[in-house]
């Protein structure tokens, strides 16, 4: 299930459901989620679709992909992490620029999980840095379905900087 859509509140309660299941999480016993994976790649301008995956779990069971296009400066350093749950029915993704804000203009972008269907995903145009706060894309940019996280043509505005996605097994590998 996606984070609410929020449309008449300017996004708070995307951002309370996202407060809540990550509160959720912090609370549960520090031996329930395995250490989680942090693989840095570059993100590149260019126009070109570039992608990067990294899997997880058990006999690598889980698949996080990051599909994208980008204009303009240079390379910049992104971050993808991914953690399972103890018992592996559950994974997460996040793929973000640690500096915060990424100055690159994205003309697309999908964040897919394979073996996993997505529970909650969301999308950001700022990731946290320092004293500043994630800033969550509007709702109309981007669209979340079982299998991924993707811009939507013409209403996405190109600023891209985190994506989050927590899916649990499919019913396939249950």
């Amino acid at each position: 299930m996606a984070a609410p859509s929020g449309k008449s509140d300017g996004g708070r309660s995307a951002s309370l459901w996202a407060a809540v299941l990550l509160t959720a999480m912090a609370l549960r016993p520090a031996e329930a989620v395995s250490e989680p994976t942090t693989v840095e790649f570059d993100v590149r301008p260019g126009g070109v679709v570039h992608t990067f995956s990294q899997n997880v779990g058990p006999g690598d069971k889980y698949t996080c992909v990051f599909t994208y296009a980008s204009q303009g400066g240079t390379n910049e350093k992104w971050q993808m992490s991914l953690g399972t749950s103890e018992d592996h029915q559950h994974f997460t993704c996040t793929i973000w620029r640690p500096q915060g804000k990424s100055y690159l203009y994205f003309t697309q972008f999908k964040a897919e999980v394979r073996g996993a269907e997505i529970e909650y995903g969301m999308a950001y145009s700022k990731a946290a840095f320092e004293r500043e706060n994630d800033v969550p894309l509007k709702n109309e940019e981007f669209e979340v379905t079982k299998t991924a996280v993707t811009h939507r043509p013409g209403a996405f505005k190109a600023e891209l900087s985190k994506l989050v996605i927590v899916a649990k097994a499919s019913h396939s590998e249950l």
